[in-house]
């Protein structure tokens, strides 16, 4: 059979980069209304994500030297709501695979699920935080902030450094409560969550990290806690515009070479492929894919292939390094179930 004609296309987007991270990082916590919140003595943690921002271990390493410079003492937290098996090893092992350990960031990292109820939100709800962040003198909110990939908001606060303060602080009993109400409870609660823990006094200041459409490190800001919610708004703008997406609307076949809680917490990145598959929310309408082929699985994601319901077809490849126990606690945590639903599975490619 011969096969169709093929025709290559090279996209080419609006790309600026950041060239020196640790210079880039230093200055931003240098400047005056950063650096006096950092006082010699203090026990200071920084958060760290599951998710594979570029850079981060480096990005962490210089927040961390930074705060050594002031004479006071960082230690890394692992702030993940519910990945990694929603277990202390689980969520230290997925930061060593993004290079995020004590010796490569000069600071220990020391991981927990016990959490403490520091207040509540104007509606009731319980606010938690990681107890050994809780117990410091002050916490580093590092995130990336970007587009959502479970909803849009009303109010400019996606995925970001509120969205770490609220869910990944919490670990997984915050994540559990959020989820617990659906799409309303990440879009609509998780704001006045993480507003509870950021004006708790306990937040030193948040570092927001926005990438360009290559996945490089584009912006380095560091932010006054006060200042966190107009600046995110602003950071998350900065980010779609430079987001990348597909070269056309309409697709007969999407093959996706490998899927990864590295590469999106939902495996795929719904702002791309055009899917949700959230029950009772309606679904992008751009753009139009008939059929996505999900090939393989990072190693990154420790047999999390949360995402993999995102596609039509997959490999034996993929499907025989999925752990189900840990993809099944990240998953039932988001009560966003069909995520998980593995599709129809060939022998290749």
């Amino acid at each position: 059979m011969a096969l169709p004609k093929m025709i290559k296309i090279r996209q080419h987007f609006h790309a600026p980069a950041v060239e020196n991270i640790e210079a880039t990082v230093a200055a931003e916590i240098r400047k005056p209304e950063i650096a006096w919140r950092i006082q010699p003595g203090q026990r200071i943690a920084i958060t760290a994500g599951s998710r594979g921002i570029a850079n981060i271990s480096r990005i962490i390493a210089a927040v961390a030297a930074e705060i050594k410079s002031y004479g006071a003492h960082p230690f890394i937290v692992p702030a993940m709501g519910s990945h990694g098996g929603a277990t202390a090893e689980g969520q230290i092992e997925v930061l060593e695979s993004l290079g995020v350990t004590e010796e490569k960031c000069g600071a220990p990292v020391i991981s927990s699920m016990d959490v403490v109820e520091i207040g509540q939100t104007q509606s009731g709800t319980a606010v938690y935080m990681d107890r050994h962040a809780s117990e410091a003198d002050g916490v580093v909110l590092v995130a990336r902030i970007k587009l959502h990939t479970d909803f849009k908001s009303p109010v400019g606060i996606e995925s970001g450094l509120t969205k770490m303060a609220a869910i990944g602080l919490g670990k997984h009993k915050q994540a559990l409560l959020l989820h617990s109400y659906g799409v309303p409870g990440i879009r609509d609660i998780m704001p006045e969550v993480g507003k509870v823990v950021i004006e708790s006094g306990r937040i030193v200041f948040g570092l927001g990290i926005v990438e360009n459409a290559v996945e490089q490190t584009s912006i380095l800001e560091a932010i006054e806690p006060d200042r966190i919610n107009e600046r995110e708004q602003a950071l998350l703008l900065a980010s779609a515009a430079m987001y990348p997406k597909l070269p056309t609307d309409e697709l007969d076949i999407l093959i996706v070479d490998e899927i990864g809680k590295n590469h999106s917490g939902t495996g795929m990145d719904t702002n791309i492929i055009g899917r949700m598959r959230i029950q009772g929310e309606a679904e992008p309408v751009s753009p139009r894919i008939k059929y996505v082929i999900a090939g393989d699985l990072s190693e990154e994601s420790h047999g999390n292939a949360l995402g993999i319901g995102l596609a039509d077809l997959t490999t034996t490849r993929l499907v025989d390094k999925i752990d189900r126990k840990i993809m099944n606690e990240n998953v039932i945590t988001s009560t966003f179930l069909s995520r998980a639903s593995v599709p129809i599975t060939l022998d290749n490619d």
